[in-house]
């Protein structure tokens, strides 16, 4: 089966997605550029995809209820079908889901390694959260991943979209958050053009 192209997005909105799956659990939550937007409580850009992630051990139930969903491993830049009935092997953390009628991608999955207790961070295993700490939600019931981490994750790559929501974000940060956030930045990414930033002062 072929993929759509690797730009034909259209995703759907967490609101959408929420409206599939969030009668089933709470244990998913959305990442990315929409947890920020989730935590701000408002639309601050445009997002050109829509992330969220699972625990590992429920990637085929999810899969399951998003049945209208066709899905993709996505590694080293390879798309490859994954059929309904076949697992991801354990060195895939992203699925894309696409609806293969419209052409288009819906939503970009990512796989949970952590506990039920304890999130990890994936790029670097050392750190870790309690997943109460880690995971929050709005008044609607939506889970996100905290802002803080959403910024970790986009410090690797600091495109200007990247730059444009840490920016949004500074000023809502509280203390801790932006503690923590230039302790994970001065270890994983030394020299970092947002830790000045960050610093108190």
């Amino acid at each position: 089966m072929q993929p759509p192209p690797d730009d034909a997005w259209e995703p759907w909105s967490p609101n959408e997605l929420f409206a599939r799956l969030g009668g089933s659990d709470t244990n998913w939550y959305v990442v990315g550029g929409w947890a920020l937007d989730l935590w701000h409580g408002e639309l601050t850009r445009v997002h050109e995809d829509l992330e969220f992630s699972v625990p590992a051990i429920e990637v085929q139930r999810y899969r399951g209820i998003l049945s209208g969903l066709e899905f993709f491993t996505v590694k080293d830049g390879r798309f490859d079908h994954l059929p309904p009935g076949e697992t991801p092997p354990i060195d895939v953390w992203q699925l894309w889901g696409a609806d293969i009628g419209a052409g288009r991608w819906r939503v970009d999955m990512m796989v949970d390694r952590g506990s039920p207790d304890v999130w990890i961070y994936k790029r670097d295993p050392s750190f870790t959260l309690p997943r109460d700490q880690a995971i929050r939600e709005t008044a609607g019931g939506i889970r996100y991943l905290a802002p803080h981490l959403v910024l970790l994750f986009k410090a690797r790559h600091a495109r200007e979209k990247d730059h444009q929501d840490f920016r949004n974000a500074l000023l809502r940060l509280n203390p801790n958050e932006k503690s923590s956030l230039c302790h994970w930045l001065d270890v994983l990414h030394p020299g970092h053009t947002w830790i000045q930033a960050l610093q108190p002062g």
